[in-house]
């Protein structure tokens, strides 16, 4: 990010939490600009300058990624708009292999010159490069898809949608925060729209529509009298969707102790059930420590999916690739070689899929032009592949690319990243229910919180939203100060219970970080609520 797009974006009226975990970049535009397309015959045209350009520098190889970024925020706080922000990032990066090395280069002066040039540049970057190479890059083979479009399939552009009716929506869910108890809310609703195409000397070129949308708020209740508080994060997921996922569907409401819908999501309904719970929470009895068996609602578990089984399954971290952010992995190659070592109980099955409606993963092709997919990484609690691109498929012995290569902008190099990584739903269509009544000492958890996990994504400790006490198959009340420990191999071992397919949602991130310089990717994860036995809980409180 430039210093003078921090300084404009720093003034928007995030809270302080939310502006830490949102990148933001580009140049303000109107929201009439924003949905102006682009020439699809123009980007084709821009494309093949630097394909050629690349090529009669001796380039073997050259993919081009056009891209326009649009990003929209509207942010409120209590009875206030604070700021609405409409951007755009447009320009172009060229990745090349020259001499058996990659390269790459990019710009936003998109004039035939100036495209020639970055190209010429990206080429020059990989010779140089390629004086340290110890093996030149194998590339797996990628055919041709010649001129193909994909487009997410939402029902409602949010960028269509006026900036008013949103905010009108933002500021009912704060007053009906206040009214059932709030002190303070904000509420931000974060529109994406990646306008994204990709040609290559392969043959392709691939015209990619990609919309995603994030509505959250904070509560805050604040006891007057000892100056205490807590907190209450929306239930909400950012989603690949447009804005119908703000038009929940009755049908789809699911039964539990909060609100939720399957696929699309009630703000006004969370705030006021938010409120409530963060009340409840001030006079929730603090956890006594020891073993208790976990029931994990989808909203927080996709997070400890993440953490500890997408990162460690990336195959660059495996390698040690990639060891400064965040840490390699324990899952070795030796692990896989083995073809037996034992991940978790027989019930987890975990799949990496790139084509999941609704995700924020979901694309048709990747950013190497690889057609999108799903593959297992569990089997009946065995781990059986990795995450990987076209220049390490060899390495494991694939004849082809995952399709999982990404790059945050088109200023970026694309990289290995996350697919969505999902826990598949258990094989008998056990309900919540029937997860929580033959538990006689346990914990039911709801929303992701504070998480930790060690370099190698194995030791962890995970906190979250709403905690409640089972007693004997029955919800007893109200906990608070809690967190889980354990290790990935034990934890995952420990489930011995997974509900249906009715039950089964998607969390996910905006902003999943790797990499240095760093990037950011949008990724979801799949759960049913799950039961795990006999785990760790300690009690966070501070000692005052």
């Amino acid at each position: 990010m430039k210093r003078r797009d921090f300084l404009h974006f720093a003034g928007i009226g995030i809270s302080a939490s939310l502006m830490q975990s949102i990148p933001v970049f580009g140049s303000p535009i109107t929201v009439e600009e924003a949905l102006t397309p682009v020439d699809v015959a123009l980007k084709k045209r821009m494309s093949d300058v630097a394909l050629n350009a690349a090529r009669s520098k001796g380039a073997t190889y050259t993919d081009v990624r056009l891209g326009r970024y649009l990003n929209q925020f509207v942010v409120t706080r209590e009875d206030k708009v604070q700021n609405t922000v409409n951007t755009e990032s447009y320009g172009m990066g060229i990745r090349v292999i020259a001499n058996g090395s990659w390269g790459f280069a990019a710009t936003d002066n998109l004039d035939d010159d100036h495209i020639a040039a970055t190209a010429a540049l990206a080429v020059q970057i990989a010779k140089e490069n390629a004086r340290l190479l110890k093996e030149p890059v194998q590339l797996a083979p990628q055919v041709g898809y010649g001129e193909v479009s994909w487009k997410a399939p939402i029902e409602k552009n949010a960028f269509e949608v006026p900036v008013k009716e949103k905010a009108d929506l933002l500021l009912s869910v704060n007053a009906a925060a206040m009214q059932n108890g709030a002190n303070y809310i904000n509420s931000i609703l974060f529109v994406v729209n990646e306008q994204k195409y990709f040609a290559s000397t392969d043959g392709s070129y691939i015209d990619q529509d990609i919309h995603r949308i994030w509505p959250t708020f904070t509560i805050t209740k604040i006891d007057p009298k000892t100056g205490k508080f807590e907190t209450r994060n929306s239930l909400s997921a950012p989603m690949g969707m447009g804005y119908e996922y703000l038009v929940p569907r009755q049908q789809d409401k699911i039964a539990g102790v909060t609100t939720l819908y399957k696929g699309r999501y009630d703000m006004l309904e969370d705030a006021k059930a938010g409120a409530k719970q963060a009340t409840e929470k001030m006079a929730a009895k603090s956890v006594e420590a020891g073993k208790y068996d976990l029931v994990l609602d989808p909203s927080h578990l996709w997070l400890t999916i993440h953490e500890s089984v997408g990162h460690p399954s990336e195959l660059d971290r495996v390698l040690g690739y990639e060891a400064n952010y965040a840490g390699t992995s324990f899952l070795t190659l030796d692990k896989w070689q083995s073809k037996k070592f034992n991940f978790g109980s027989k019930l987890v099955n975990i799949v990496a899929d790139k084509t999941q409606p609704g995700s924020l993963g979901a694309v048709g092709y990747d950013d190497e032009g690889v057609k999108c997919k799903q593959w297992d990484i569990i089997k009946d609690g065995t781990l059986v592949n990795y995450q990987a691109i076209r220049d390490q498929a060899h390495i494991i012995g694939l004849k082809e690319s995952q399709g999982c290569c990404y790059a945050d902008n088109w200023a970026s190099v694309q990289f290995q990243r996350m697919a969505n990584i999902s826990l598949q739903p258990g094989p008998d269509n056990k309900s919540v229910n029937d997860l929580i009544k033959n538990v006689e000492k346990g914990i039911y958890i709801i929303g992701d919180g504070s998480f930790s996990i060690d370099q190698q994504r194995y030791n962890f400790q995970f906190g979250g939203q709403l905690y409640y006490e089972i007693k004997n198959g029955k919800i007893a009340g109200m906990l608070k100060d809690v967190a889980y420990q354990s290790n990935t191999q034990e934890f995952w071992n420990s489930c011995t219970a997974i509900a249906g397919q009715a039950d089964y949602r998607l969390g996910g991130s905006f902003f999943d970080g790797k990499g240095q310089p760093g990037q950011v990717s949008a990724v979801s994860h799949g759960a049913s609520t799950a039961r795990f036995n006999g785990v760790n809980v300690i009690n966070t409180a501070r000692k005052i």
